[in-house]
């Protein structure tokens, strides 16, 4: 079932009248995307404004972020004035020299005198130093405080399908920080907002940015593919140049074998819980595939009922799908993964802020999250990153199925005051699957609209 408002928010008679009347009814901006595939200047047209704090580092990566992508940048002070008339796509802030709260002035300099001409659907980020990285209580305190702004900010402009994302980005880290960039200035984050992006320098930077077919000559394999969110992003994947798995149960083996005909990929009938699953796929892997690049595990059930009343089957199954069944399979399949690979967990923001009547899925997936956060280090000699993302409220046969005043509150329960797409989800999943991302690895990207929850 498609978001009504989402719907009345896209015809411009009835947005004017609802504004001429005054009448107390959200309507949420209509998203841009893309399903598109990857392409050499995603911000061709648009225009692009920066200022920094003194000393800031990252002047050449934001310059050259937005000269790849094919937009307009204009510095502050640097040369001529934006023409009239002339509306940012985005507002970038360089805060990485920033180190006292009376420097944040500046920062809210720069935002008061342009958020209002921010475009529709356009994006604010923040760079700035990570608060980790000092022991210098007031300097913690300038570089925390960014992220307090940015969160604000993200509820200030979500009204217009505009995102606000805090980039922290560690010392040394600074080569790694333009694919991350590229992607947040794009149609393909249109969903992540108000998130702190940690770019570190755990792994080497990539030999040459892919800006084009990322991911083309690898082997990617998705758990739960056969609908949902695991079949956009096998979609997005192969789109990508990536050839596709599509891992399901074997009772949905038709549905696996329609989307793996679809993308070109194959087709496998297993059971993440079987203790035998990644012998079976490895098995797949050496009969049809030349090796294993990319890991994304997809697979999850719910069994929701509160503490008092979920039967302890309920509990187990839930645990055995979400958590036990990925951490055996995935411990099974590391030795096979080829080096620089990637690895992709599904966690949720139930997992962060927890759920009534979720203590079983909630505790799955926050244990994902500890097991990425733990397991990223251990295999980043290899140069391979492991990473999780966290969706909020998704448009899906599940959720359509929800009592409708449930399923309203949880759609505007976000500073963009609706659902995501499995597709936000998926383009989200490619992104970290390709070779440019090794800025990031042991994160949690979530995938919101802003929820309001657990933030």
């Amino acid at each position: 079932m498609g978001d009504f408002l989402v719907k009345l928010g896209a015809n411009r008679t009835a947005r004017r009248v609802v504004q001429i009347l005054h009448l107390p009814i959200p309507l949420p901006q209509l998203l841009e995307r893309t399903s598109a595939p990857w392409e050499e200047q995603p911000l061709k047209g648009r225009a692009v404004w920066t200022a920094a704090a003194p000393d800031g580092a990252l002047a050449g990566a934001i310059k050259d972020t937005i000269a790849g992508a094919g937009a307009a940048l204009w510095p502050r002070g640097d040369g001529p004035t934006p023409p009239e008339g002339v509306r940012p796509h985005a507002l970038i802030y360089d805060a990485t020299g920033l180190e006292t709260p009376e420097a944040l002035r500046d920062l809210y300099d720069f935002f008061h005198a342009n958020v209002r001409s921010l475009a529709n659907c356009g994006r604010a980020v923040v760079a700035a130093r990570t608060p980790e990285e000092t022991d210098d209580p007031v300097v913690r305190a300038a570089r925390r405080a960014v992220q307090g702004f940015v969160r604000s900010l993200g509820k200030e402009i979500g009204r217009r399908g505009a995102t606000a994302q805090t980039l922290y980005v560690d010392a040394g880290a600074e080569d790694r920080v333009e694919p991350v960039l590229r992607f947040l200035l794009s149609k393909r984050s249109a969903y992540i907002a108000e998130q702190p992006i940690h770019v570190s320098a755990k792994l080497a930077a990539a030999a040459a940015p892919c800006r084009v077919l990322p991911l083309k000559g690898k082997v990617a394999l998705v758990t739960g593919a056969a609908r949902g969110i695991g079949e956009a992003t096998a979609r997005a994947l192969a789109r990508e140049g990536a050839a596709v798995i599509i891992m399901d149960r074997p009772a949905e083996l038709e549905a696996a074998k329609r989307v793996a005909d679809a993308v070109g990929g194959t087709a496998l009938a297993a059971d993440i819980t079987d203790a035998k699953a990644a012998e079976t796929v490895l098995e797949h892997v050496k009969q049809h595939h030349p090796g294993l690049d990319i890991v994304v595990h997809n697979a999850g059930i719910t069994r929701d009922k509160t503490i008092a009343n979920m039967s302890a089957d309920k509990w187990d199954m839930v645990l055995a799908v979400n958590l036990i069944a990925l951490i055996r399979a995935n411990e099974e399949l590391l030795g096979s993964l080829r080096d620089g690979g990637r690895i992709i967990a599904l966690s949720s923001v139930g997992g962060i802020a927890g759920n009534p009547g979720q203590t079983n899925y909630a505790a799955t997936k926050a244990g994902v999250i500890g097991y990425v956060q733990a397991l990223a280090p251990r295999v980043a000699g290899r140069g391979i990153t492991v990473n999780a993302v966290a969706p909020g409220f998704i448009e899906t046969q599940m959720t359509a199925a929800m009592p409708v005043a449930t399923r309203e509150v949880a759609r505007r329960l976000c500073c963009l005051s609706q659902g995501g797409l499995p597709e936000d989800i998926a383009e989200t999943i490619t992104f970290l699957a390709s070779p440019d991302t090794t800025g990031l690895t042991g994160e949690v990207v979530r995938i919101c609209g802003g929820n309001f929850v657990g933030a």
